[in-house]
């Protein structure tokens, strides 16, 4: 098989030479990102939040203390109570 127009063919091959790249033209565009006042009053937020304990101690040591002791009584009543009001909360959404 021969091939008359060699040179065309080669030329088909080269063709990643001659393309241009359009990124060498934007080289000097960068992005640029700014975060609103609002976005940093949440992280702000969102950090004080991390920082803290999950557990409220001044609130959980005395009930930690009667409980070892013996001495923490719930009255079924208030239990009840409590319960009825979670389940209202609940139902109501």
């Amino acid at each position: 098989m021969r091939i008359e127009a060699y040179t065309q063919v080669q030329q088909l091959y080269n063709t990643k030479k001659a393309v241009k790249t359009p990124a060498a033209a934007n080289a000097g565009v960068s992005d640029k990102i700014q975060i609103s006042s609002i976005g940093r009053d949440i992280q702000v937020a969102k950090a004080a939040v991390d920082a803290s304990s999950d557990i409220r101690e001044e609130l959980v040591a005395p009930i930690r203390a009667g409980i070892e002791n013996g001495t923490y009584h719930v009255s079924g009543e208030s239990f009840a109570e409590k319960l009825l009001q979670q389940y209202e909360e609940i139902s109501g959404l």
